[in-house]
């Protein structure tokens, strides 16, 4: 079984969303003075590669911790998007081209090559988007999740964040964002996971995400 780590590590220097903290990793403990080693964790919820819950938009909607676990993991398809030009929208036509491979995923992961971009300025600029009609298709669909290797669904300079609120308006999905090596995972169907972090009242959560193929 060949297991593929889909996550960036969580680090001080790395990139965060435009008017968010860098985390925060305090020595706590120290093996000199305590004997063992603990650190203290400063960083907004959604760090890194993290996922949303429709509470992340939605007053008294799901939080990620009232989710079941099975809702984590599950079939998965990689959409590859990395031909497409800055500001260019990821329509149904790139889905369609799947068959029913897109049919069958329980996540959609759409791959634009951003990740390489990550740790410089350009990890901010103008990526590809979902338009409604993908929208559309994902929410009337079976989906657990969808995911992407960019900062976000919308754009950077959409601060009223319209596909996060189409998205998560009357659906019970996850969307994942800040996925990288999409690329390793194939062209067909894998198995895919996304645990986030179980706090109380989840707005969103860092989350390691990793696909297996048998």
């Amino acid at each position: 079984m060949k297991v593929i780590d889909l996550t960036h590590t969580i680090r001080e220097d790395m990139p965060v969303y435009p008017g968010t903290e860098t985390p925060g990793l305090s020595p706590a403990s120290s093996y000199e003075k305590d004997g063992f080693k603990e650190t203290l964790l400063h960083m907004y919820s959604h760090t890194g590669t993290h996922m949303d819950p429709p509470a992340h938009l939605y007053e008294g909607r799901t939080t990620l911790d009232q989710f079941p676990a099975d809702q984590f993991v599950g079939q998965a398809l990689v959409i590859d998007c990395r031909d497409l030009a800055e500001g260019d929208a990821i329509t149904m036509d790139r889905v369609r081209r799947y068959g029913a491979l897109a049919e069958e995923a329980d996540f959609l992961l759409f791959n634009l090559g951003w990740d390489k971009r990550w740790g410089t300025e350009a990890y901010f600029g103008n990526y590809p988007c979902v338009d409604d009609e993908v929208l559309d298709h994902i929410i009337k669909g079976h989906y657990k999740g969808i995911g992407f290797d960019v900062i976000g669904l919308d754009p950077m300079d959409d601060a009223d964040l319209p596909r996060h609120k189409k998205l998560f308006k009357d659906c019970e999905i996850v969307n994942i964002e800040n996925l990288k090596d999409l690329e390793l995972c194939g062209e067909g169907l894998f198995w895919f996971a996304c645990f986030p972090m179980k706090i109380e009242n989840s707005d969103g959560a860092p989350a390691r995400a990793v696909a297996w193929i048998e």
